[in-house]
């Protein structure tokens, strides 16, 4: 009976603990964020427009009309907030951070059959479900309690080149870098731990990153989480609280994910993208004029008046390479 509810995930609203989540992960965000921003690398958009009209005018032509221009260069009210499993990542990053974990014998053949198990049904499925997201996570908990988040942090590195590196999207890692060379900054946003989603997010040259906050006394893992699982509901807090600690204008954001879980996430910033979509999050994109990108196949997906842009994908086999690793291992 447990598979089914998998099918069957249920929607949430925002209750104490999640916006405890969130406002814990924005605090987390905010003090591992990268200390310089990066500075603009295109020419300012909007004064080569202001010349280019100048100049029609002049001439006597009428100006052009143009597609408003997204990032807007220079903006900087506005900023990005990237889901990360599946929409910048293929996979869930807590299951390859179990694997690393699994060959550094942090546990046993057992939980990594689990794992496997648990990775082969996200790939398949494309979907989130908060209880079987909370059971890898609950397991990942009671794997790190005892140990010091310094020793964790460091390990999160070598996993990262291990096992996420070559499973970044091009197609939204290019996403992202708009929006970083139009001056504004980029936040993973994420359920998996704030410290792994860090890591990532410094590879990538993002600004930082909004992730589930493990508790810790005196630098070890109590295997407890502050709130909740930044998941649903938690995300859009994390996401809100952090917005109003940067001065950021949410209608001028962006952001994006793969999940309809993330519908409360997306619906407040003004330009909501739905990446890779989930079969719920797409009917509700095209329902409220979203955009839509998917780079697992060749083909484009449709948004009303956005084209995407087509990228590559490589979701077969990834059952049996998942289920077959444990037998691998020694």
């Amino acid at each position: 009976m447990a598979a089914l509810g998998w099918l069957t995930p249920r929607r949430r609203s925002a209750t104490a603990r999640s916006v405890l989540a969130g406002e814990a992960s924005a605090e987390a965000a905010r003090k591992t964020a990268l200390a310089q921003a990066r500075p603009l690398t295109e020419p300012d958009a909007r004064a080569e427009a202001e010349a280019e009209a100048e100049a029609l005018a002049e001439a006597g032509l009428p100006e052009e009309p143009r597609e408003p221009e997204f990032p807007v260069a220079g903006d900087d009210l506005a900023a990005a907030f990237f889901d990360l499993d599946n929409t910048v990542m293929q996979g869930a990053a807590i299951f390859h951070f179990g694997r690393g974990l699994y060959k550094r014998e942090f546990f046993r053949r057992r939980e990594l059959a689990r794992f496997a198990w648990q990775q082969a049904w996200f790939r398949l499925a494309g979907v989130e479900d908060p209880d079987h997201m909370q059971d890898a996570r609950d397991s990942a908990l009671s794997i790190v309690k005892g140990h010091k988040v310094s020793e964790l942090m460091s390990i999160g590195e070598e996993i990262y080149d291990e096992y996420m590196a070559e499973r970044i999207w091009p197609g939204t890692r290019a996403l992202a870098q708009a929006h970083l060379d139009a001056g504004q900054k980029v936040w993973l946003v994420t359920a998996a731990p704030v410290e792994t989603a860090t890591i990532i997010a410094r590879r990538l040259g993002l600004t930082g990153a909004l992730g589930t906050v493990a508790e810790s006394v005196d630098g070890i893992y109590t295997g407890r989480l502050v709130g909740e699982p930044l998941h649903g509901p938690a995300k859009a807090e994390a996401v809100r609280a952090l917005a109003a600690a940067e001065g950021l204008d949410l209608g001028r954001c962006a952001a994006y994910s793969d999940s309809h879980n993330d519908i409360p996430m997306l619906s407040l910033v003004g330009h909501p993208y739905a990446i890779n979509p989930d079969t719920k999050l797409r009917k509700h994109a095209r329902a409220h004029d979203w955009r839509l990108r998917d780079y697992r196949t060749g083909r484009k997906a449709v948004k009303v008046g956005v084209p995407a842009a087509a990228g590559v994908g490589a979701i077969a086999g990834g059952a049996a390479a998942a289920i077959a690793l444990h037998r691998r291992r020694k």
